[in-house]
């Protein structure tokens, strides 16, 4: 069970069961939007199969854990990707149409590990983007909702085995969680080649510029723009120079932390302590977010206990 291109839109994501391996290949790339992709659990069942694999995002893998003992499954296989913010695909063709003047002409994206986004185009072209490159500050406000804003579970926890591009540098990166992770992992044999991953560069002043330009956006400001003269040297370091493999995650992980401590505190106050768990707020006290009263839940470990 995964998401394949919408007929009509091929950045629309809609639920589809698979059953033939031949037909996994249509359900490659990023889709962009919201599609009810559980909805298709019981007429799955009721169809006879007792053996189920889902491919994911957090949000949706959280709602499949909290209701898989009510079906009885023989097994079921929950493959996870990372996720870092969603928005209706009505939104995306939007982003697409700032960032290629023949956005109808571009068939495939994806946000690379090497601070790049690539486009792929009808025609066989190819382009990349560096990421600082990208018109991010002509969005709307609500390009990305509060929900998507404020989830700490970017690396999607609750799944057997993530696989993604957050860690990697060039290839796909993957976290085995628990055996039945390992044993889908096992079933490709020498198909696939796995190394350890790279670690490199320094997250810190990322994580501060990032904790910065949310806390201005938050608060109904301009975002700090970079000059446009040096954003194509930036967009040259950034990948020799800035944080690469594990620090790359680690960088993500910390910035959808403070994320969520600053759009809780300006939107939602009320909700903080029961959304921010007591290791988002180790990840983000090195920069200066510490909970406040009233922010924790009572007989919670305070952070670094």
């Amino acid at each position: 069970l995964c998401m394949t291109a919408d007929p009509d839109d091929r950045w629309r994501p809609q639920p589809v069961l698979v059953t033939r391996p031949q037909d996994m290949a249509a359900c490659r790339g990023m889709r962009m939007g919201y599609a009810p992709l559980l909805q298709l659990l019981e007429p799955a069942i009721a169809a006879g199969h007792t053996r189920i694999a889902v491919v994911g995002i957090p949000c949706q893998v959280y709602a499949l854990r909290a209701l898989q003992a009510e079906w009885g499954l023989e097994q079921l296989y929950v493959i996870g990707t990372p996720c870092s913010d969603n928005t209706p695909t009505e939104n995306f063709h939007e982003f697409l149409a700032l960032i290629d003047p023949a956005p109808e002409t571009v068939t495939y994206l994806e946000f690379r590990a090497d601070y790049h986004v690539e486009l792929r185009y009808a025609d066989g072209r190819t382009r990349a983007i560096p990421f600082l490159q990208l018109p991010l500050s002509q969005l709307r406000p609500d390009f990305f909702p509060l929900t998507c804003r404020t989830c700490v579970d970017y690396t999607n926890v609750l799944a057997d085995i993530t696989v993604g591009y957050m860690g990697g540098e060039g290839r796909q990166w993957l976290i085995v969680r628990n055996a039945r992770g390992q044993q889908m992992l096992d079933l490709l044999g020498d198909e696939i080649e796995l190394e350890a991953p790279g670690d490199a560069g320094k997250r810190s002043a990322a994580v501060k510029g990032f904790i910065g330009n949310v806390e201005r956006a938050a608060g109904g400001l301009p975002l700090r723009r970079m000059p446009d003269w040096l954003r194509p040297i930036m967009g040259w370091l950034m990948p020799r120079v800035g944080p690469r493999g594990l620090e790359f995650a680690r960088t993500r992980v910390e910035m959808k932390a403070a994320e969520t401590v600053i759009h809780l505190r300006r939107e939602a106050p009320e909700r903080i302590k029961s959304m921010v768990p007591a290791h988002v707020w180790r990840l983000v006290e090195p920069y200066g977010l510490s909970p406040q009263s009233g922010e924790t839940r009572e007989g919670a470990s305070p952070p670094g206990r």
